[in-house]
């Protein structure tokens, strides 16, 4: 190991950037809180990270280009990306993790961005012996650790998973909402091909476990899961669908969208960009407080299926955005000790595995005992 700490964590000022840290404190790893910003990464350290007095961190700024975060990436041996939209400004990071011989994750949930990790660095990270590893969040990630447990049960080829969260999105997760909304397709599994959602399908009502109400959901943009099980030969069709249970929220979710897309549908992308980061700043404009898991709850239900048997598997939890935090830090912790299962363009369960990652979230107490029931 060089001397550099072996971890950073780029865009750590922010809400999961700091929950990022705060874990790799938990599992006493050294790492660089990296932004462009001194002021904001310190600020966040010492009054939003707790126990930072007992981390070994640094703070680094650093400009966004490809030249300056490869020098910043060079010596270390795990980068942690939590700087969105993805799709905007994600492609210099993974770019100089790729010069720099550093393993890579993300916490996205813009499909398009996924995709486009897929065709275009999953091989050249492969050929390099490194993990591309976007999406590890527990908006995917929960979900996917359920639908793997279902998939041990040989002869499913189908997946439906709704997954379902307390609270608000942050700052930057609005943001990355409108932007996504707007500038991409989200899509759908079917038969191994990827299938558009229909863009004005509206709300869809979903029976979760757990109430007596409908629960009112979206496609969020398609979500990692189609893109994660394309490759996998058990799996033919995945679809996807999410909220928050604020019910008020969901229902004014599209109209807010609409209207940004309306009021933005004729400009260049560059100015599209910036009048949806502004449309976005006028819908949350301050960092959500520190989540409360009598109140920020989450769940994650996946129906798997195929022509002669079912399972379903629940996972209820609290406080998504620790989750978040728990999962890139643990991430880091298992790239730091030994190989991933598989390098190239995997998702968290692929590269760390689903019972590995189900291990951490419970002994944090952040998710129940899974409840899968099989019919075969």
């Amino acid at each position: 190991m060089s001397e550099k700490k072996p971890v950073i964590v780029y865009g750590a000022s922010g809400y999961t950037g700091r929950l990022v840290c705060e874990y790799l404190r938990e599992y006493n790893i050294p790492f660089i809180a990296a932004g462009r910003s001194a002021e904001k990464l310190n600020a966040a350290m010492k009054s939003n990270v707790a126990g930072i007095e007992t981390a070994d961190y640094e703070v680094v700024t650093v400009p966004h280009t490809v030249a300056a975060l490869t020098e910043l990436f060079k010596g270390a041996s795990v980068v942690l990306n939590t700087v969105g939209p993805f799709a905007k400004f994600g492609t210099d990071v993974v770019q100089a993790c790729l010069a720099a011989k550093c393993h890579y994750t993300d916490t996205t949930g813009e499909q398009d961005w996924l995709i486009t990790l897929d065709q275009e660095f999953g091989a050249k990270f492969a050929n390099a012996g490194l993990l591309l590893a976007p999406g590890i969040a527990q908006m995917y990630t929960t979900g996917e650790i359920a639908a793997q447990l279902c998939l041990e049960t040989p002869g499913l080829d189908t997946l439906d998973i709704a997954v379902f969260w307390g609270g608000s999105p942050t700052i930057a997760s609005t943001q990355t909402i409108l932007v996504n909304a707007a500038m991409a397709k989200a899509y759908y599994l079917e038969q191994n091909k990827y299938v558009e959602h229909q863009p004005d399908a509206g709300l869809y009502n979903l029976a979760i476990p757990g109430q007596h109400e409908l629960a009112l959901a979206l496609p969020w943009g398609g979500t990692s899961h189609p893109v994660w099980f394309k490759r996998d030969p058990r799996v033919a069709n995945v679809k996807v669908l999410g909220g928050v249970f604020n019910r008020a929220l969901m229902l004014g979710v599209p109209q807010i969208v609409a209207g940004a897309l309306e009021a933005t549908k004729n400009m260049n992308p560059d100015d599209r960009y910036a009048a949806l980061a502004q449309t976005a700043a006028g819908v949350m404009n301050t960092m959500p407080p520190r989540e409360n898991p009598r109140v920020n709850k989450s769940l994650d239900s996946v129906h798997a299926s195929g022509p002669l048997g079912r399972a379903h598997c629940i996972i209820y939890g609290n406080s998504n955005y620790k989750q978040t935090g728990l999962l890139q830090a643990y991430a880091a912790a298992h790239l730091l000790q030994q190989p991933p299962k598989r390098v190239g363009f995997a998702s968290g369960c692929q590269a760390f595995g689903h019972h590995e990652l189900l291990g951490q979230l419970r002994s944090f107490g952040l998710v129940s005992k899974p409840i899968l029931t099989v019919n075969d």
